[in-house]
Parts: structure tokens; C-alpha cells; sequence
């Protein structure tokens, strides 16, 4: 009625109640059916693949019962069921799949334990189905073989990492029912092998330093994993790479609990550990990498870092990976403080040099290097002043990346962190500590510098973000600047440059000048640094280094820092190229060049002669001509300075026909469209008019009838009546 070809019964109700008569009568009659148990496997074998789901859960009961009841035959018939019991355990009804691993667990207990190779990838493959039922029915299997399966001692490396696997599981039951097994089962392997493990029964001493709020293993169990453990981890580590998502994060989950087990036992797997860990850490699945941090947390809390260190910092030597810094940070974050204070010098040096901290520019990177450094003050604490400085170079090397600018917060707390440590008041101070060495640090090649060397963005980061304290590093900075804004040098570097000097100079006294110091390198600044780069030299680069060479000197003006006894001193160096600056394409260098010489003839034009008179002023009204309104009245303003000059002046009167003329051009400029630099030429002829009043109001007479606004001219001549009057 059951097993074909001699018979099929249609019926599906048939079939079960036919099925559950056979269980009955092996229940009831026990060993007495021996003689039948070649029909009875016949049977089993096809209703375990019955289409009827009630009869293939029938059957699978029948098996645990014909297993139970005759165990001392059924073990040579076991094998012929575990085909049909395979090709049912993935049936769609989790009842049936339920089912059908009670009946392979108890098929196996009393038959034949070789049977195990054949239903582990298929067990295996049930920890991840989704209902916690077949998940809690895997785990009751696996735990009871680990128990009472007769040959259980030629499976532990295969079926421990089953077990250990439901320590993770999402549901709380099926976690504790994994716990409880596993605390059973290492107490009877303790009491199995107890004259083994005497010794450290009796004196193994607790590690002083333990994961916190993890509860530590019994010996038994540890001992079953770290002799298995060189069986169970390549196959894992294999695992932990696997294109399934699901795979790599439960074999990620695994490896921690192994290791947490292992303790000092993972040092002798430690390259195979660490090649795994730098490949999943960089895994895009997010649980994947946190799994295998912890993990690495765990070599730095178990296995000496003369080991561990030596290992992962030699690995820097070849290309390190943002994966090498995680692991790396990971150990530090997981090693006690007085175990890693010995090795701190190696890793600050390690992590500072230029192979490691400038490797890359990717932003990953430079966040792991970030954490990296945040875990040693953290771990560290006080002890991390021995590598102050070290820490420094790395995190103005990460501040200076272009593309972790949004780092820069982070790593302004870490610097106030180290400086916490070491009792300062804030990163400023840190800076102050240090600034000698990373001057010298960063200006080691730089005369050799071009725009794409990375020292000159970690030396923006210093000049610009210590603040106060790069005032007591003159020295150092202005040698740098000296070197490098030679007219010989790549232009985009001296471009980069005196862009950073240019945002010095406008805050002088809280920067460069904090200390009273930068006027004694003024002429060094400008005879050697500002004067050979405006000198013109054709493209836009060039142009753009004289705009902010230009800048620079307006800066060193405006802010008063150029005395007029430094004026003096450098006039005669700098008129020439400043008054050639007022011709740039560039509105802000004319604008700045026509202050410049504003204040250059306030200072010392009385001392001009002839010549140089007469050139500033033709150069100058030229300006009166500009497209901007800026540069217009700035201009006028140093045509004022200039008659001021001239009144006092010997060569007055030599210089009658320029007067004269300049009297007649600025007379057409007062018909300028705009009203402001209309009223700035009538301010610079009424200063005029001191020199040569008749000349001048004869040349007005001459021209008031063809102004489009006779009113200035007519107040131009109200001023020189009252200064005569007065006079």
C-alpha cells in the first residue's frame, strides 16, 4: 500500500493513518519488529517524500521511534534514510523542516555516526531560515550529539562552530537554550578529561584585564575550542569572504565568539586572523566590519603586542589600507594601558611616517587614521606625552587633506583631548609645545618643494591654526618663505604660499606678530620675498603672485607694521615695480598698487626728485581712466599726497609745466560720471591750487564754459579766493 511498485493507496488519508499504525506498532512492540525492519525502512523511505506534508511529518516520527526502539539493528539501516530525510528538510511547511531534523538527530544518535559529514552543510544552511523554530530545532540537534553522540570527539571541529553560531541568534530563547548546552557540555568534557586539565583546574589565574560586561567562558569550553580551533578557522576565515551577505555576517559573529573563547590561544593563528580581518573590514556590509572590530578588540585584550603590533605595523611597510589602521585601532582600543605603554614610541612613529599619514588622500582613510589616534589618547591617557608630537604631525597631516575639511572639527577635540591628557589648557598650547620641531618637520625638503607637495598644506595647518604661537617660529617660517618665493620656484607653490602669508598678514598682531618679533624680518620680507615676485612675468599664475605679493606689502602697511623708517629703506627697491602694478589686468592689484603709492609719497615723497616726480604722476593719472570707481578715487587720493609732496619740495618749481598740465587733465575729470570721484578730483585741485593759484584759475577761466557741470569749477575757484584772502 506504501512502497511502490507493488502498491500506491491514493488516498492521503489512507496513507497517514497506514503511517500512524506503523508508528503505533513501533512503539508498542519495541525490538520485536527487528525482523520487519527492512519493510519498515522500504516504507519510511517513500513517505519521507510523500507529497502530503501530515505524511512526511508521520514519517519522520516513525524514524525517531524506529530508532529508539531497536537502535542495536537500526544502526546498519540508518544510512538509507538520510537521502529521503535531505531531500525534505528544505520543505516549504517549517513544521515539516521542524520535523525532519528531530528525525536526522535521532536517526544519527542511534545509528551511524558517519552519517554526520552528509546532513552538516544541510543543518548549516537551517541556521539561517527565518522561522526561530527550525533554528531552535538545529540547536537541540547539534547540542545533543555534542552531548551523547558516541563518536562526538571526531566532530567537535565541526560541530561546535554549528552550536556557538546560535549565540547570536535574534531570538533570546534560542540564544539561552545555545548557552545552557554549551555550559553542559563543556562541564562533562571537563569531567571526561579531568586528569588532562588538573593543572589548570588547580592554578590558572583569571586574566587581569577581560572584555567588560562579557561573562567569561567556563574551562571546559574554552579548552574545546582552542584544540579545535586550528581545525575550525580556516574553513571560517573562508567563510567570512563568502559572496553571500548572510554567510560573511554569521561567520563574523563566529570568529568573535571563538576568539573570546581562544584568549592567548589566537596567537599562534595570528596571520591568518589578520589577513582575514583586512579584507572584511573592508566589507560594504556595515554588521560584517562591526563583528570583526570586535573581534580584533580581542586580539589587543588576549595576545601580547609585541606580537600583535609587530605584525600589523609591518604590514604598513607594504601599501597599508584603511582596513590595516581599523584593525590596528581595534588592538589598541582592546589592549590594556601599562601592556601598550612599552610600544607607544613605535606607533607614534609608525603612524607619522610620511608612508603611512600621506599615503592617501581618500577621506576613509583619513577617518580610520583620525580613530586610530583618538584610540591611543583614549587608551593611553597621560602616557601619551612620550609621542605628543608624533600624534601632532598625524593629525595635521589628516587637517591638512583638502578633502577632510569636514574632519577638521574632530580633529580640533582630539588635539584639545591630547592636550587634556597632558594637563594643557587647549590645542594652542599644544602647539606651543611643539612648534619648533614641526616647523623644522615639515620644512626638512623645502627647497625642493613643488605645488604638489603635502608640506606646504601641513604648513597652511600650522601657520594658520596655531594662531598666536607661530610668532615664535619666525625663523623657521621665514627661511621657508625665502627659499620657496624665489622667482625661480613653481608658481603654483609660491601662488599657495602668499596666500598663506597674505591670511597672516591681515591679522598680524595675532598671528605672525603676536611676539613684537616680524618687524626685524621686514626686510628680509620685502627685499627678498615680495620685491623679486612683482617683478612681471607674462601668464595668469604670474599675475596672480603679483597680485598677492601686492596685497602682502598693502597688508604690512595698512596694519602699520612698515615704519616710515622702513619705508624709507625699501622705497627705492619697491616705487618702480609698484607703480608698474598699477597697470594689471587684475582690479584689486591696481587698487592696492595706487594705495601703496598713496602712502609711499605720504611718507617720503618730499625726498623724490625730478624724475621720480614726474613718473608716479603720469602713471598715477592714468588711473584716474579705470574701469573701477575703487581704483578711480584711490587714485585721486594719492594725486593729493602727491601735491602735499610737491609744496614742500626743491624741485617746485622745475616742475611748473607738469603742474600746468596735471591742472588741465583733472579739470576733465571733473565731468566723471560719478559724483564720488567728481568730488575726490575737486579735493585733489583744491589741495593743487596751493601751488600755483593763478595758473590754475587762468586754466579754469579757459574751460568753465565747456563743462557739462560748471559748479565745480566754480566752487574750485570760491577755495582759491578764500585761500588768497586768507592769506
Amino acid at each position: 500500500r506504501l512502497c511502490p511498485p507493488q502498491g500506491s493507496e491514493p488516498s492521503e488519508e489512507l496513507r497517514l493513518g497506514l503511517l500512524q499504525l506503523l508508528s503505533l506498532l513501533l512503539q508498542r512492540c519495541g525490538a520485536s519488529v527487528a525482523p520487519y525492519l527492512n519493510d519498515v525502512i522500504r516504507i519510511l523511505q517513500a513517505t519521507l517524500l510523500d507529497p502530503y506534508a501530515e505524511v512526511r511529518r508521520e514519517s519522520c516520527r516513525c524514524a525517531v521511534a524506529c530508532a529508539q526502539a531497536m537502535p542495536e539493528h537500526f544502526h546498519m539501516q540508518s544510512e538509507s534514510l538520510i537521502k529521503p530525510l535531505m531531500q525534505t528538510i528544505s520543505h516549504q511547511h517549517y513544521r515539516v523542516r521542524v520535523d525532519v531534523i528531530q528525525a536526522t538527530g535521532a536517526v544519527i544518535q542511534f545509528g551511524n555516526g558517519k552519517s554526520v559529514d552528509d546532513v552538516l552543510s544541510h543543518l548549516a544552511q537551517r541556521l539561517f531560515d527565518e522561522i526561530p523554530k527550525v533554528r531552535h530545532a538545529v540547536t537541540t540537534v547539534i547540542a545533543e550529539w555534542l552531548l551523547h553522540l558516541r563518536d562526538r570527539y571526531s566532530y567537535f571541529h565541526k560541530l561546535i562552530p554549528l552550536l556557538l553560531g546560535s549565540f547570536t541568534d535574534e531570538i533570546p530563547e534560542n540564544m539561552t537554550l545555545a548557552w545552557t548546552y554549551w555550559e553542559k557540555i563543556g562541564l562533562q568534557w571537563e569531567k571526561e578529561n579531568e586528569e588532562d586539565l588538573k593543572d589548570k583546574m588547580d592554578f590558572s589565574v583569571p586574566p587581569s584585564h577581560y572584555p567588560k560586561g562579557v561573562t567569561r567562558p567556563g574551562l571546559g569550553c574554552r579548552e574545546l575550542v582552542s584544540r579545535n580551533l586550528p581545525k575550525i578557522l580556516p574553513g571560517l576565515c573562508h567563510d567570512i569572504t563568502d559572496w553571500v551577505e548572510s554567510t560573511r555576517i554569521k561567520a563574523s559573529q563566529l570568529l568573535y565568539t571563538l576568539l573570546l573563547h581562544a584568549e592567548d590561544h589566537i596567537t599562534q593563528h595570528m596571520e591568518l586572523l589578520l589577513r582575514t580581518l583586512y579584507q572584511a573590514c573592508l566589507d560594504e556590509e556595515s554588521e560584517v566590519v562591526k563583528n570583526c572590530v570586535k573581534a580584533a578588540e580581542l586580539i589587543g585584550t588576549f595576545v601580547s603586542p609585541k606580537v600583535s603590533l609587530r605584525l600589523i605595523t609591518s604590514a604598513f611597510e607594504k601599501t597599508p589600507k584603511p582596513s590595516c589602521i581599523m584593525v590596528l585601532t581595534a588592538v589598541i582600543r582592546g589592549s590594556p594601558k601599562e601592556i601598550l605603554q612599552p610600544h607607544l614610541t613605535d606607533l607614534g612613529n609608525t603612524l607619522s611616517q610620511p608612508g603611512v599619514c600621506q599615503r592617501s588622500e581618500e577621506v576613509f582613510y583619513m577617518e580610520q587614521l583620525l580613530c586610530c589616534v583618538q584610540a591611543l589618547i583614549e587608551v593611553s591617557q597621560e602616557d601619551c606625552k612620550e609621542i605628543s608630537l608624533q600624534l601632532m604631525k598625524v593629525l595635521v597631516t589628516i587637517m591638512a587633506i583638502p578633502c577632510s575639511q569636514h574632519l577638521k572639527e574632530k580633529v580640533e577635540e582630539t588635539m584639545s583631548s591630547l592636550a587634556k591628557v597632558q594637563q594643557l589648557d587647549g590645542f594652542i598650547y599644544l602647539y606651543k609645545q611643539h612648534i619648533i620641531q614641526l616647523m623644522e618637520w615639515v620644512s626638512v625638503s623645502h627647497d625642493s618643494w613643488t605645488c604638489y607637495s603635502p608640506e606646504i598644506l601641513q604648513l597652511e595647518v600650522i601657520t594658520t591654526h596655531s594662531g598666536p604661537v607661530i610668532g615664535e617660529a619666525l625663523n623657521n617660517f621665514i627661511l621657508i618663505l625665502k627659499t620657496c618665493l624665489q622667482p625661480n620656484k613653481d608658481p603654483e607653490m609660491r601662488l599657495k604660499l602668499f596666500t598663506v602669508l597674505s591670511q597672516l598678514l591681515q591679522k598680524a598682531s595675532e598671528t605672525v606678530n603676536s611676539q613684537g618679533l616680524f618687524p626685524s624680518y621686514l626686510e628680509t620680507v620685502i627685499k627678498d620675498i615680495l620685491a623679486p615676485n612683482l617683478q612681471w612675468h607674462a601668464g595668469r599664475t604670474a599675475a596672480a603672485i603679483r597680485t598677492t605679493a601686492v596685497s602682502c606689502l598693502w597688508a604690512l602697511i595698512h596694519c602699520e607694521m612698515l615704519s616710515p623708517k622702513e619705508v624709507l629703506k625699501v622705497k627705492d627697491g619697491l616705487l618702480p615695480q609698484i607703480i608698474a602694478a598699477m597697470d594689471e589686468d587684475s582690479k584689486i592689484t591696481r587698487l592696492m598698487a595706487c594705495r601703496i603709492v598713496g602712502v609711499l609719497l605720504k611718507v617720503c615723497g618730499r625726498q623724490f626728485d625730478e624724475d621720480k616726480f614726474t613718473k608716479t604722476y603720469t602713471e598715477v593719472l592714468k588711473r584716474l581712466d579705470d574701469a573701477s570707481c575703487d581704483v578711480r578715487l584711490a587714485a585721486a587720493h594719492s594725486l593729493t599726497n602727491w601735491f602735499k609732496c610737491l609744496n614742500d619740495s626743491d624741485v617746485k618749481s622745475s616742475m611748473e609745466s607738469h603742474i600746468k598740465y596735471l591742472y588741465q587733465e583733472l579739470l576733465i575729470y571733473l565731468d566723471d560720471p560719478d559724483q564720488n570721484t567728481q568730488n575726490a578730483v575737486l579735493e585733489v585741485l583744491k589741495e593743487g591750487s596751493v601751488l600755483y593759484p593763478e595758473l590754475l584759475v587762468k586754466e579754469i577761466e579757459g574751460v568753465v564754459h565747456k563743462h557739462q557741470t560748471p559748479a565745480y569749477c566754480n566752487q574750485l575757484l570760491h577755495h582759491i579766493q578764500s585761500a588768497k584772502e586768507s592769506a
